[in-house]
Parts: structure tokens; C-alpha cells; sequence
């Protein structure tokens, strides 16, 4: 069960686990499994693998003081042995620790946690996905003004705004499979990498050990070769970029001016999936399994985006946190000094930090309500000025390109100072009339021209490729994730 904190309903939301518990529980899965390793290998005691198991697995250890103990040798492995050592018979005592050092167990526990943290990430960005997909289907042909650098630009359809959130979902989930699947690996290496201390039988348990853990077996030790660790902490962030992506157009969409989406509403107040928006009414009335989500005592008008909010609250963390390991991976010699024990919480902070932001993004998606009326209206406010680039085209063969777009920008001028729409404008400015009916332009052409539904290009398509390769890319993967 992971720590509960002030901050973990925002921070540490999902099943992402990389709190003390789970690292020492995973450093003592490292030697146990290492004994177990050496008696297979005939250089332990019968009974001493199962032996250093159920003591490895009592629960009798306490991280926090083999934290105070750390300060004596630089991490906490040391103490860590003593007390296994303490806990198990004397006939398998030999049997703890046997060969490794300190680094073996970190590196390895940190190898376990990203397994479990990537699976755990990956089911909850699948969730995402299937979300987007659903949204995407439901809202192919729904049209929508498309906005570049935050201006309104031409039609899109918000079938293809979810397809582009599903396809860098689909993306971010491949690569952390990619990831889990090839680039983990057992470290055991001993003193300075050469596992001298067991002579010849070194390789035989390095092997024996990773089938224990259930790590493939790298050519050799990594110990001041950190591609593994910085891989692992780029795939969380290419899906932290994904969910930040989607979080920061839903809450640009979900703005009162706009009001194009709107976040669910009702969550689950009081364990880890209950978090409230600012002085919520739900905190100011004790919560409840049905409070509402992002009210505001103080403005009771607002419905903050929560979901979306957590999920930026998130991902704004992360990349600094992947610089960290990417400066740390410049290690000396055979073991660094100070640059392994600075990845430690950098690495422990991001898994956690990605699980909570894609189990926010599940929930994000999943409640996400869109508004197609207000998508339409908003569209029509613009007047028709989103169009002026298909009318344009529409009047350049018949009098050039530079002549059309001089005589649409004086009709979109005459538009945007709000005297009129772009069709009154095109039709009621005498100069401009007179180019159209002498290019043989008629009104029912420039009303077509100015019909956003049908200036969509390979929106259709577009969103259709997208919910094509998410299928696919289901049925392609193992069943078990």
C-alpha cells in the first residue's frame, strides 16, 4: 500500500507504488532472490534460499531505520543486510548478500519498480485511449473551429482533435511497452563489476539471478551505464507529454468563453480518486462518495477542470525530473560518486508522478462531456472568416492568385471590424461584387464556399486511420500487457 501524504490524491493517484515500502520490499525481493540464486548454484546451504525468503518476507524490517542508517554508508543496502542477516538461521547468513554490493540491490530494486510502475502506467494510458478512441468515433463529423496559436483558424472537427489525443496515447503506450519489454534488465556486478568474489561461478548466478527477479540478463553489468535508467524516465515522459497535451486543450476548451467540453463533475471523495477543486464545496461540507468535483466555495458559478488540472499539475514535473537522470547517467569509473545516489528519488518521483498523471487522464477522458452546439456557435460568431482561405481559392482562377487574396482580405477587414459577416461583405462591397459576377462566381457557390462542413480535407479519413491503427494495435498486443 503505498504512503499516504498531504499531497498523494493529487500526486500520487493510480496504482504507480514507489514510496519507502516499495523500494525496500523490492531490495529485499533482490536478496532473497540472490539466495536463493546461490543455492541453486551449489554455493548455499540446502534450505538457505527459503530461508532468507520468509525472512525477507516477514515485514520485521524498518525503513526508516535503515534510512537513519544510510547516513553511515551512503544508502541503505548495508543496514539493510545486517538486519536479513540478523533474521535468518546461521547456516544461511553466508547466503545473504553473497557476491553483490550495494548497487546490485538498488539498481535491481529500481528495475522491479519501473516493471510493475510501466504495467501499471500502460493499463491506465490504454484506459486513456480507448476513451479518445470512443470520442473520436462519436465525434467524427462533428465540426468545430480549429485554433493555431491560440486564434481561430479553419474548420476541424473534434473527431480529429481526439484522434490526435488517441494516436499520442497509442504512441506513448507502445514505446513504455517497448521499454518494459526490452530495456530492464538484473545488475549484479559485484565490487567493481567483475563478480570476482564467486571466481568462475559469477556468470552462472548473474543468470540464475535474473530468472529469480524475472530480468533479462545484460551482456554485462551496467553500473555507470545508465541508457536503461534514462530510457525508462523518457518513456514516462513521452506519455507525460501526451496526457499534458490533452489536459491543456481541455482546459483551454473547458473555459467559460468557450465552453466547448466540460470535465465530470462527481468523484470519489475520500480515498485515493477524491480530490476537489479550489475551497470545494465538497471539502467544505465534509465530501461525500457523491461531492462534486471542482466547485469553489467562493465562486460557486466555477466547475474547475480538476482532472485536467491534476494531470498538468503532474506533468510539469516530469521534465526536469528526466533532465536530472539524463546529467546523472555521466558516470565515473565503476561506480559513481553521487551521480547513482542523485537518480534514486528523481527516478522514484517520475514513475510516480506518470502513473498518477495517466490515471487522471483515464478519468479525465472517460467523464469528458462535449458540447457540439456550443462547438457550432462558437464556430458561426467567427462570421465566416474561417473560410476566407476556401473562398479565396475559390476566386483565383478566375482573376489570379495575389488579385483574390487582396479583394477577400478587404472583404475579411470589413467583416472583422464587425460591420458584417464575410458573406454580406463578399456580396455587399461593390468592387468585390463586380470581380465575382465577372469571374461567374454566383451565390450559391460562395455559400457552398463558406459551408464549414465541407471544408474539411482528410479530417474523416484522418480520424478514421487513427481509430484504425488503435485497433489494430489492441489486437496485436499480448494479452497480458
Amino acid at each position: 500500500m503505498a504512503e499516504r501524504g498531504l499531497f498523494s490524491g493529487v500526486f500520487g493517484r493510480g496504482d504507480v507504488d514507489t514510496g519507502d515500502q516499495a523500494w525496500l520490499a523490492a531490495m529485499l525481493d533482490t536478496e532473497a532472490a540472490l539466495a536463493r540464486a546461490l543455492e541453486r548454484a551449489g554455493l548455499a546451504p540446502a534450505g538457505a534460499g527459503a530461508a532468507v525468503t520468509q525472512a525477507a518476507n516477514a515485514g520485521t524490517i524498518d525503513a526508516a531505520d535503515l534510512g537513519r542508517r544510510a547516513a553511515l554508508t551512503g544508502n541503505p543496502v548495508p543496514a539493510l543486510v545486517r538486519a536479513l542477516t540478523r533474521s535468518v538461521p546461521a547456516a544461511a547468513a553466508a547466503a545473504v548478500h553473497r557476491g553483490a554490493t550495494s548497487q546490485d540491490i538498488i539498481d535491481t530494486a529500481a528495475m522491479l519498480l519501473a516493471r510493475r510502475a510501466l504495467a501499471a502506467i500502460a493499463a491506465d494510458v490504454s484506459a486513456a485511449a480507448d476513451a479518445a478512441a470512443g470520442l473520436a468515433a462519436a465525434h467524427r463529423d462533428t465540426v468545430m473551429i480549429g485554433r493555431t496559436l491560440l486564434q481561430q483558424a479553419v474548420p476541424v472537427t473534434f473527431g480529429l482533435v481526439a484522434a490526435g489525443w488517441l494516436t499520442g496515447l497509442d504512441e506513448a503506450r507502445a514505446n513504455l511497452d517497448r521499454v518494459r519489454a526490452g530495456r530492464l534488465a538484473v545488475q549484479f556486478g559485484g565490487a567493481a563489476g567483475t563478480l570476482s568474489s564467486l571466481g568462475a561461478d559469477g556468470p552462472r548466478v548473474a543468470a540464475l539471478l535474473a530468472g529469480e527477479v524475472g530480468l533479462p540478463l545484460p551482456v554485462l553489468p551496467w553500473h555507470t551505464d545508465r541508457l536503461r535508467i534514462v530510457e525508462v524516465a523518457a518513456s514516462c515522459a513521452c506519455a507525460a507529454a501526451a496526457l499534458g497535451k490533452i489536459a491543456r486543450d481541455v482546459t483551454l476548451l473547458a473555459q467559460s468563453e468557450v465552453a466547448e467540453v466540460r470535465v465530470g463533475d462527481v468523484g470519489d471523495v475520500g480515498g485515493v480518486r477524491g480530490v476537489e477543486g479550489e475551497g470545494s464545496a465538497a471539502s467544505d461540507t465534509g465530501g461525500g462518495e457523491n461531492a462534486r468535483r471542482g466547485g469553489s466555495s467562493a465562486m460557486p458559478h466555477k466547475r474547475n477542470p480538476v482532472a485536467a488540472i491534476a494531470v498538468l499539475g503532474c506533468t510539469r514535473r516530469v521534465p526536469g525530473l528526466l533532465a536530472t537522470l539524463a546529467a546523472a547517467a555521466e558516470q565515473e569509473h565503476q561506480r559513481a560518486a553521487g551521480a547513482w545516489h542523485s537518480e534514486w528519488e528523481p527516478f522514484a518521483d517520475l514513475l510516480r508522478l506518470t502513473g498518477s498523471a495517466a490515471s487522471w487522464g483515464a478519468d479525465l477522458l472517460a467523464g469528458l462531456r462535449v458540447d457540439p452546439a456550443r462547438m457550432r456557435a462558437n464556430l458561426d460568431s467567427a462570421r465566416g472568416l474561417p473560410l476566407a482561405e476556401r473562398v479565396t481559392g475559390l476566386l483565383a482562377p478566375a482573376v489570379g492568385a495575389v488579385a483574390a487574396h487582396d479583394l477577400i482580405a478587404q472583404a475579411s477587414a470589413r467583416a472583422a471590424a464587425g460591420e458584417s459577416t464575410l458573406r454580406e461583405a463578399l456580396l455587399g462591397v461593390p468592387d468585390v461584387r463586380r470581380r465575382l459576377d465577372q469571374a461567374g462566381i454566383t451565390t450559391t457557390q460562395i455559400d457552398a464556399a463558406l459551408d464549414p462542413a465541407s471544408y474539411l480535407g482528410a479530417a474523416g479519413e484522418f480520424t478514421e486511420a487513427a481509430l484504425a491503427a488503435h485497433r489494430a494495435a489492441a489486437l496485436a498486443r499480448p494479452r497480458d500487457g
